[in-house]
């Protein structure tokens, strides 16, 4: 394999791999809504008053949260179909939206609950004592005191999805590193063509990390004014990502 860097391959591979942009970040996007949502799901199944019940939630959340997504990624494309009864043909797509979205949500469910735990215990007191519904409980009082300072951490969460969406490429979603493999292949060139990813995922992401970090900065402010407490944004979470 001849290893000399070639830059006419370098501004050749860049157009054809660039066109997978649309799809890793409509893919991140997708993937980040259901994780967003089924985490809010996996917060309040954990908040069930009944132990037995809590324990199997935990140990569902642990176990997808100790296997590598690339294996969930592979069990739901080609595992999950011969399922008997319950199984199904999934594009690749729907099954890394599934596959990294569920994965995702179980890191986001613990942002969640710590936002949640952090919400000062006479907010709850005084919602019961005027009297609120459940609903109004948690729309009015709960929740907009505890995802504020979530924020920071749901963003980094966001950009740590966005460099595990790769992986969907084993599976067929045709984004920017199942392009480059494609280049590279037909080429016998696999240097420039990765060259390329390697410096799509440094514009995208990096950028992202900053404004994340800014926004950091704005809601410590914001949440440093108005807190009576002086809690700070989270800025970590039990079971984050390594």
């Amino acid at each position: 394999m001849d290893w000399n860097w070639k830059g006419e391959l370098f501004f050749e591979a860049l157009p054809f791999v660039a066109k997978g942009i649309w799809v890793t970040l409509s893919l991140t996007i997708v993937c980040y809504i259901f994780a967003l949502v089924f985490g809010f799901g996996w917060t309040f199944l954990k908040r069930v008053p009944n132990k037995a019940f809590n324990w199997v939630v935990t140990w569902v959340m642990e176990f997808i949260r100790s296997t590598p997504p690339l294996v969930q990624l592979y069990f739901i494309y080609y595992a999950w179909p011969e399922v008997p009864y319950i199984g199904a043909t999934l594009s690749p797509f729907t099954s890394a939206v599934i596959g990294l979205g569920i994965h995702f949500s179980t890191y986001i469910s613990e942002v969640y609950r710590s936002g949640i735990e952090g919400v000062d215990k006479g907010q709850w007191e005084a919602s019961t004592a005027l009297n609120f519904s459940t609903r109004q409980k948690w729309t009015k009082i709960i929740l907009p005191q505890a995802i504020p300072p979530t924020i920071p951490m749901l963003g980094n969460y966001l950009i740590i999805l966005f460099k595990e969406v790769p992986l969907a490429a084993v599976i067929g979603v045709v984004g920017i590193l199942h392009l480059a493999d494609d280049f590279g292949q037909a080429n016998f060139r696999f240097l420039e063509a990765y060259t390329v990813v390697a410096l799509l995922f440094l514009l995208l992401s990096y950028p992202s990390a900053l404004l994340v970090k800014q926004l950091e900065k704005k809601v410590n402010y914001r949440f440093d004014k108005k807190s009576p407490n002086g809690k700070k944004p989270l800025k970590e979470s039990k079971g984050a990502v390594s």
